[in-house]
């Protein structure tokens, strides 16, 4: 039995330093991998799928009940240590199972923050009593845990928060509140940061049953609807000493680098509605007539479906290659409290590549499916109407993605500057020489950062989708030739905004749009 696949690229290698010969693609979960896999979509089908409208309207029970079904069958603590009630399984299988448990957005964010972020930080950073006391509670379903980070005047500048602690005896008194905290209604812990006597930025371990702690009215939504956000209140909250996560002063370490893996898993959770918004995109178009024949045989239609396959599966491609160069730096370094955070940080920037690239082809998958439906698409009647609600705040939260842009820009003059990598681009293509000259050019304004990261995660995606197309063969080819002109153009377009000057775009194949639908009509959903 094989439960973590890993790739022949080593930690270390990143993406901008060489080409590796092969990457893990998705095609790689074989036997016990695919089970699992086909188990969490057989759960979000036939458990989650039917409940929509019940969930939306927020049932009293429903979704914490959910999230226990969920954990009986191992899915709440996939990646989660197997000394502390999860399956123990790498990164990436994970983010697999992730993405098919996000078919639906409301339960894709309570399950996705019960089963990532909100233990990632205890994982990597805790004690074995803290890790003991609360990972299998986490892991099994019985608790849904959250992240909160946010304050009502302090979302992307993270550090400028100002929820106190200051210690009185054996115990923290945490005051402040903090907003946006998706699971708020329902969790039983709270990975809390604040500052420890004003200056310190530290992390916490909050439960709801604490003195001082409380939580503020649901906020009215756009998308999500059955999911919970509200305010998290700390009024004199008593928090045990030994509850502080890591050390006095260390909590950006915590914070930051949760982020960084809930990040990657963000892009599979963003997929996973543009998979469903596919298949039913699919099912509407062949059943959908209009002018005495299916709308799926029209030429324009056809080319919506072969370019939504196509972002889906450059935005996988990434993801998988990703994950698995994750889960080799855990092996490579992780095991100490020192190591995690190293291995945490090793893919930050792919982290955010991905987080970035996934939610922006979320958003145009979403979209070009409202259009196939045409008016009926644009009505509360139909199910793609909840998917594009829902998809809006993709790319807000978790870090925005003009926050992710600045990081991913910032992160790489870093590793530049301090002598961690000595090049951009492998110079194998056409993005990747105009990435290489955009690093020259040393940007310094928030403009020409973004467009050097666009230029960054875009050679990210054509290099990832070049080489699994080549190594899986099968329609891969076809799908890259259609992906391939959109990447270029938008990276031209970003190298002519940071260099002024004018680009030539390459040649390019012309993939057969009409085949390529014809086999999402078949699979009704993605290719990949």
């Amino acid at each position: 039995m094989t439960l973590n696949s890993k790739t022949s690229t080593p930690a270390g290698c990143a993406f901008y330093t060489r080409t590796p010969e092969s990457i893990f693609t998705p095609e790689m979960f074989v036997g016990d991998e695919e089970l699992m896999i086909s188990t969490a979509e057989h759960f979000s089908r036939k458990e989650v799928l039917p409940l929509v409208e019940r969930l939306d309207h927020q049932e009293e029970g429903l979704m914490p009940g959910l999230i226990r079904q969920a954990g009986e069958l191992g899915l709440c603590g996939v990646d989660t240590p197997d000394a502390y009630g999860g399956l123990g399984l790498s990164k990436n299988l994970a983010a697999r199972i992730l993405e098919f448990m996000s078919l639906n957005g409301s339960f894709s964010v309570t399950y996705g923050i019960t089963s990532g972020i909100s233990q990632v930080g205890l994982s990597l950073f805790g004690t074995e009593a803290q890790k003991n006391q609360y990972l299998p509670r986490l892991a099994s379903g019985e608790w849904i845990g959250a992240y909160a980070l946010s304050e009502p005047n302090s979302g992307s500048d993270a550090l400028s928060a100002t929820t106190r602690a200051d210690l009185v005896g054996d115990k923290y008194i945490l005051n402040g509140t903090k907003m946006w905290i998706s699971n708020a209604k329902w969790a039983d812990l709270f990975l809390v940061m604040a500052k420890v006597d004003g200056d310190k930025f530290s992390a916490f371990l909050v439960e709801r049953s604490f003195p001082g702690v409380s939580i503020a009215r649901e906020e009215h939504k756009m998308g999500l609807k059955g999911s919970s956000t509200a305010r998290l209140v700390l009024e004199n909250a008593e928090v045990p000493a030994e509850n502080l996560l890591h050390q006095v002063g260390q909590g950006h370490h915590v914070a930051f680098n949760a982020l960084n893996i809930g990040r990657f898993k963000l892009a599979s959770m963003s997929i996973g509605p543009a998979r469903d918004a596919i298949g039913l995109a699919a099912a509407y178009a062949v059943d959908r007539k209009q002018f005495g024949q299916p709308i799926s045989s029209f030429g324009l239609i056809q080319r919506k479906f072969a370019m939504m396959s196509a972002w889906f599966y450059a935005a996988e491609s990434m993801i998988y290659r990703t994950g698995a160069m994750i889960d080799a730096a855990f092996d490579q370094f992780g095991g100490t409290v020192d190591g995690n955070r190293r291995a945490a940080e090793e893919y930050a920037i792919e982290c955010s590549a991905c987080k970035v690239f996934a939610t922006e082809a979320e958003a145009l998958i979403v979209d070009e499916a409202v259009q196939v439906y045409g008016g009926y698409g644009f009505t509360e009647e139909f199910p793609i109407a909840r998917h594009y609600r829902d998809a809006r705040v993709s790319r807000i939260y978790e870090g925005t993605n003009e926050i992710n842009r600045l990081f991913i820009g910032d992160r790489l003059a870093r590793r530049i500057r301090d002598g961690k990598i000595s090049g951009v681009a492998a110079g194998d293509s056409f993005l990747s020489e105009l990435a290489g000259k955009a690093v020259d050019l040393a940007p310094k304004d928030q403009i020409g950062i973004g467009a050097l990261s666009d230029l960054i995660l875009l050679s990210y995606a054509e290099q990832s989708t070049r080489l699994r197309a080549s190594q899986s063969g099968g329609l891969g080819p076809a799908l890259y030739d259609a992906v391939l002109p959109w990447l270029n153009a938008k990276g031209a377009e970003a190298y002519q905004l940071l260099a002024g000057q004018p680009v030539t775009l390459p040649e390019i194949r012309m993939a057969n749009m009409s085949d390529l639908a014809a086999a999402v009509y078949a699979r009704k959903g993605p290719i990949a």
